[in-house]
Formats: C-alpha cells, sequence, structure tokens
C-alpha cells in the first residue's frame, strides 16, 4: 500500500525546473522552425499564385497581410525571420527559403508548378539543388478571352453594400480585401481593398474543406466514391477505426482523437510534415457518428479515399470545368493534397464554385458535376451538432440557426475571415475574403442579413 502511494505522489510531484526550461528551449527552438516555415510557405503561395510574371504580388504585400496579425506564437518570430526569394534564369520563381537557426538549413517552401503551388519541405531539408524542368516553369493557361485583373464595374446600392464592408462596421479590427455580391449568377456588387481585385487569390484557409467535399461530390457523381462506405482507416481488418465512413468524417464526427481544437496541425501546415504522417493515425475515443469535433485531420482523410482518382481527374480539372483558373490545390512535399486549408483561390472562382451549388451541380452547359441530390446532402444536419452560432452539414456550415437568414442558408467559413454564403432559396451568394489579425471576427451574420435586406428592397 505504502508502495503504491509512494508512486501515486511521485506522478503527482511537480516536473524539476531544469526539465521545464528545457522543454521551454526545445518548444522555443520549434517555434522558430515553425514560424520559418509559414514565412516561406505565405510568400511563396503569394507570389506564384497570384498569375503571370508581370502580374504577381510583391513580397511587401505578402508581408503586410498574409504575415500580418497571425498566431500569437508565430508572429514576432515571422516578423523578424530572415528571407529571400529565388528564381531561376528565366525569372520564375523556384523556391523561398526563411532562416531560422544558425546550426540548421532554411525553411523551404518549393514552387512546383502552374496546378500544385508550393510545397514545404521538412525541417532539415535545404535548398534543392536541382535544374526546374520547363514544364514546370509555366503559369496557368488561361483560355484567351477570360477576363483577368478587371475593376469592378458595379455601382449603386449593391455597390455601396459591398463598399461598408471594407471598414470595420462588421467587426473591429478587421481586414476586409474583397467583397462579391452575386444574385442569379449576375454579379451586383464589388468591392477590394487597395492592391486587391476579384482575379486576385488568397489562401482559403478551411474554405478549402467545402471544395474537398465538392471533390468528393463529384467523385460520387462518376461512380468512384460512396459516402457511406469505410473511410479505411485502421492498420488493419478488425481496428475499430474501420467503421469510420466517409461521411462521418465530412460532419466532423469520426470519433477520432485531437489534441487542440480544429487540430491545428502546424506540423503538417507549416513544419513540413506529410498528411499520411500527420492525419491517419489518431487514436479512436468516441463511438463514430456520435460526436462532432472540428478536425482538420478527418477532412484529409476524406480526401485520401478518391486519391485514387486524381491521376484521372485532378482538383485543377474541375477548376477548369468551372472556370476557376486563378485557383489552386497545394500539397504538401510527398504530394498528398492539403485540402483542409492549402488552397489559393481568388473572390470570383470561389463565386463559381458557390454558383455549381446554386445550379445544383450543373455547369452552364449541361453537364451534372454534382449528383443531383449533393445540395441536400451537405446541407443536412444529421451528424453531431457543434455549439454555438452555426449548425454543420458535411464540409459546410449552415445558418440553421440565425435570425433574419433563411434556414437553407449555408457557408463554406475559413481563418482569417474567409467566407462564401450560399442562399439557394434567393439564389443569391455572397463571398468576403479578409486578413483578419488574430481576435478579430467579421461578423458574416449580420453583413449576409443586411445584404439580404438590401436585395428586397
Amino acid at each position: 500500500m505504502i508502495r503504491h502511494l509512494l508512486a501515486a505522489t511521485a506522478l503527482l510531484a511537480p516536473v524539476p525546473t531544469l526539465a521545464q526550461s528545457a522543454q521551454e528551449t526545445l518548444d522555443a527552438r520549434y517555434d522558430r522552425a515553425l514560424a520559418a516555415g509559414y514565412k516561406a510557405l505565405m510568400l511563396c503561395g503569394g507570389i506564384a499564385s497570384s498569375g503571370p510574371s508581370s502580374q504577381r504580388r510583391s513580397e511587401a504585400s505578402v508581408i503586410d497581410y498574409e504575415l500580418t496579425g497571425i498566431y500569437p506564437a508565430l508572429g514576432p518570430i515571422v516578423r523578424e525571420l530572415p528571407h529571400r526569394v529565388e528564381r531561376g534564369e528565366d525569372g520564375f520563381l523556384d523556391y523561398v527559403a526563411a532562416d531560422w537557426a544558425e546550426d540548421m538549413p532554411p525553411r523551404i517552401a518549393l514552387h512546383k508548378g502552374a496546378e500544385q503551388g508550393c510545397a514545404l519541405l521538412p525541417i532539415g531539408a535545404g535548398a534543392p539543388d536541382r535544374e526546374t524542368p520547363s514544364a514546370m516553369r509555366i503559369d496557368r493557361v488561361i483560355p484567351p478571352g477570360t477576363p483577368r485583373r478587371q475593376p469592378s464595374q458595379t455601382t449603386g446600392r449593391h455597390a455601396t453594400l459591398a463598399a461598408t464592408a471594407l471598414g470595420e462596421r462588421y467587426g473591429a479590427g478587421t481586414r476586409t480585401t474583397a467583397v462579391l455580391v452575386q444574385r442569379d449568377g449576375r454579379i451586383l456588387g464589388e468591392a477590394f481593398a487597395p492592391g486587391f481585385d476579384g482575379d486576385l487569390p488568397q489562401r482559403t484557409w478551411s474554405v478549402a474543406k467545402s471544395l474537398a467535399a465538392t471533390l468528393i461530390g463529384a467523385a460520387v457523381q462518376r461512380g468512384e466514391a460512396d459516402v457511406a462506405a469505410s473511410a479505411g482507416l485502421g492498420l488493419a481488418d478488425g481496428d475499430p477505426r474501420r467503421a469510420i465512413t466517409v461521411d462521418h468524417l465530412l460532419r466532423m464526427a469520426s470519433g477520432r482523437y485531437s489534441d487542440t481544437v480544429g487540430n491545428r496541425t502546424d506540423p503538417l501546415y507549416f513544419g513540413g510534415a506529410t498528411v499520411d504522417e500527420r492525419a491517419a493515425t489518431w487514436p479512436l475515443i468516441h463511438p463514430p457518428g456520435t460526436t462532432f469535433r472540428y478536425a482538420n485531420n478527418d477532412t484529409l482523410m476524406a480526401v485520401k479515399t478518391i486519391e485514387d482518382t486524381f491521376d484521372d481527374a485532378p482538383p485543377a480539372g474541375l477548376f477548369e470545368r468551372l472556370g476557376m483558373y486563378q485557383t489552386i490545390a497545394e500539397t504538401d512535399w510527398q504530394g498528398n493534397y492539403i485540402l483542409s486549408s492549402q488552397v489559393w483561390a481568388s473572390a470570383r472562382d470561389l463565386a463559381k464554385l458557390g454558383q455549381l451549388y446554386l445550379d445544383d451541380g450543373v455547369l452552364p452547359g449541361g453537364e451534372r458535376v454534382l449528383p443531383d441530390n449533393w445540395l441536400e446532402y451537405v446541407s443536412s444536419p444529421s451528424g453531431p451538432q457543434p455549439t454555438g452560432e452555426f449548425g454543420y452539414g458535411a464540409g459546410f456550415w449552415l445558418f440553421d440557426k440565425s435570425d433574419g437568414i433563411p434556414p437553407d442558408t449555408i457557408a463554406m467559413m475559413g481563418n482569417r475571415g474567409q467566407y462564401v454564403v450560399i442562399v439557394p432559396s434567393q439564389k443569391v451568394l455572397i463571398v468576403r475574403r479578409g486578413e483578419d489579425p488574430t481576435g478579430a471576427r467579421f461578423d458574416i451574420a449580420a453583413f449576409t442579413r443586411d445584404v439580404l435586406a438590401t436585395l428586397r428592397k
């Protein structure tokens, strides 16, 4: 008995100060590695995704927006880390490097080409020694006659309402970069912050989760996926994780453990780890389908269930069919798509994605891309629900608890204020892009109510 009490006391004993200090030093070093990865990847993605050489964003613009107001643990470090942008002899972006430790190579974000954007190499991987194949040094092919970089031509009360979102009326400290209001497929109002326009890509953050659900829906329509099927998780037959279905993953109801809210996946996003390393092996702690837990890893594993289809139907293929020529889905350094967050898209491209849902999954030429019940499927709160202002469907947030907004309204939502609001009953679409700093929140429900009220006048 005494031996057991001593053992219990030892477990409760405080960690020695020396051990705490060593861990703090280790954590501080890891934060520097993550911050350097964050800086390299955002600079690489922001510069590479924004179009041909003559139209690319400046480093200063990316630093001022994408790299300002970020996570408190990383923000101060990001600002002081030196970086460099490396280009080939032809002037095309090769990679971005960010220094973080004297005894380690810089963090490297490698530009993989027009269709895959930038990928973050693992911590410790140095600058690549390679001749970039000419096929990787081409900009996206955009059909002749496609409008680009045109300023908004909208006027009247709709344009005025869009412009009100550029200030802080809908949230103190928010930084709106683009707003678009559309009805019946026609843009009624647009407004942009200086240096931005409707065709300039920004990182979508978790809006990508709705894009992932769309890709899965397209695979279902082709007969290449089944949301009721097992997602194949677990190490072998008999593993209880085999009971997790694609539907569970899309509804954030896998029952798997996650160590932070949202499973922030910093090792994957900014550390250079791969989807296979970080997303696949989390243990089960609730019966699948019984508990809502928002987790990046669930979306990542849902996408893995259709990765065998990407040889013939890659994300870039869907973007092209939708006319989303300013959209790039990025991968980890092993080629796994990070469709929980890592997509760059313009406001007008996201409007085209939203319009696909308003058109019931059918392209303007009459080709069906999504199953005829897919809008109903992603809009259904059939799984366990989150607490708070919004409900959750399958890869989409739901406005089913929002006063003054039609209950069929759904939305794609992402970090730093990315929103695509879809109101099927009114054929209305609202896109709001932002670079809101940590702690600032754009009130998308209030803005949606005001937009709908204006449209009724």
